[in-house]
């Protein structure tokens, strides 16, 4: 999780969607109704997209998907996440597909992470197949979604990053000032830039700083193989699956950081690299995306664009 560490303007902080979030403003006259907006669509995003609400449009979605081909007339909100985690898997080959969902639950994410880290016992890993982002269709006019059989959509690899984008986006169109809004560690900001940009702290999974960048208008979103984990009979698991196996991504990468014109950009990046493992920097290369990768033994790699480590915190 990153943290937007200057200038210490006004915060605003709050638990949405199963993470921490803040929203930093240069005003502080307007972090009341700032945060507001921010939470407000959040609940909007829950109700469409969480996999762990029976009554969200993805749950309802994946009932009617489970023994059959199924179709949906879906919200704009649903719809408009559904769009940019498409986009997300277009822009990585697939590396981040949103039709993981079946996989993440054989391994053992089958509900909120603190239901399923204190269950009694562990897990039994299974396999489940990935139907493969190019089975989804979305009718974005129309609204109307259909998937295949045995469908269970996810969209945390792109909604959180997403939704960074959004907020940052309705606050610069409804409020005056700057803004920085962090959702669990998808950093994007907009409005206007405080005198020396905003810094921001890129954490480890204890919470330790282990670099300070700057954004001048950049986004920067960070996947970990070390947060967001589980004990299962197979061993510890993390949440990012690889679609090419339907499995856990081996641990190549403690966490990956990355820096695009949108968070939406950035997490793709970031999660990409944690599937592809020690082909990532090469791939980060290619696709001109400024990037830093650390090890579990804290060896750090990081690509052009990248700040140097003479930022890391003491």
């Amino acid at each position: 999780m990153d943290t937007v560490t200057r200038p210490p303007v006004a915060t605003g902080t709050f638990r949405a969607i199963g993470t921490t979030n803040s929203v930093l403003v240069t005003r502080p006259e307007v972090l009341a109704d700032a945060t507001v907006i921010a939470q407000r669509h959040l609940r909007e995003v829950d109700r469409a997209v969480s996999r762990f609400r029976p009554d969200s449009e993805v749950s309802l979605l994946a009932a009617r998907a489970r023994r059959a081909p199924a179709e949906a007339f879906v919200s704009p909100t649903f719809a408009a996440y559904l769009q940019a985690a498409l986009r997300v898997a277009r822009l990585t080959g697939g590396l981040v597909d949103p039709t993981v969902g079946s996989a993440l639950v054989a391994e053992g994410y089958d509900g909120d992470l603190d239901v399923v880290r204190g269950r009694r016992g562990f897990h039994q890993v299974r396999v489940a197949a990935v139907p493969h982002w190019h089975t989804v269709h979305l009718n974005l006019s129309g609204r109307r979604v259909s998937v295949a059989p045995g469908t269970l959509l996810d969209l945390g690899a792109s909604a959180k990053a997403y939704a960074a984008d959004s907020i940052a986006a309705l606050l610069a169109e409804s409020l005056p000032g700057g803004f920085a809004v962090n959702l669990g560690g998808d950093v994007a900001v907009s409005g206007e830039l405080p005198p020396q940009g905003w810094s921001i702290g890129i954490e480890d999974a204890a919470g330790a700083v282990r670099q300070v960048v700057v954004s001048t208008g950049q986004a920067i979103a960070t996947s970990s193989t070390q947060l967001r984990v589980w004990d299962t009979d197979d061993g510890p698991r993390h949440h990012i699956v690889d679609p090419r196996t339907g499995r856990m991504a081996p641990v190549v990468w403690s966490q990956v950081s990355c820096a695009a014109a949108s968070c939406l950009e950035a997490n793709a990046a970031s999660t990409a690299s944690v599937v592809l493992g020690a082909d990532a920097p090469a791939w980060l290369t290619a696709q001109g995306v400024p990037a830093r990768l650390e090890t579990v033994d804290g060896r750090v790699v990081t690509t052009s664009g990248w700040p140097d480590e003479t930022s890391r915190a003491a």
